[in-house]
């Protein structure tokens, strides 16, 4: 087993910032089947390209998410391609936890 250093707990920390929103957790996802404009994504997602734009710049900021300049617009893709299969990880692990357990009011599991 690897061990584990600051480095490793300080990523880990910033993918569960980055998960602990809903939105941008759904601009993860999107972005794990293919790289996308924010315009795009905001009109896929229904959100305001104000709202997509600030997402965005959290994921950049937590290293998740590239920005890729193409000409006058910019798309993006998740920033490792180990992301991808760790998301698909992640939603197989939902699954067997109680999804009635925690809700945005906080935790109810006792």
């Amino acid at each position: 087993m690897e061990t584990v250093s600051l480095t490793h707990t300080a990523a880990l920390a910033r993918l569960g910032h980055a998960l602990s929103d809903e939105t941008r957790t759904r601009v993860l996802l999107a972005l794990r089947e293919a790289p996308a404009y924010p315009a795009d994504l905001a009109d896929a997602l229904g959100v305001s390209r104000q709202v997509m734009s600030n997402q965005l710049a959290c994921l950049r900021g937590c290293g998740l998410v590239e920005a890729i300049p193409d000409g006058r617009r910019t798309w993006y893709r998740l920033a490792d391609t180990h992301l991808a299969p760790a998301l698909d990880d992640l939603l197989r692990l939902v699954v067997t936890v109680d999804p009635t357990c925690c809700s945005s009011d906080g935790c109810t599991c006792s």
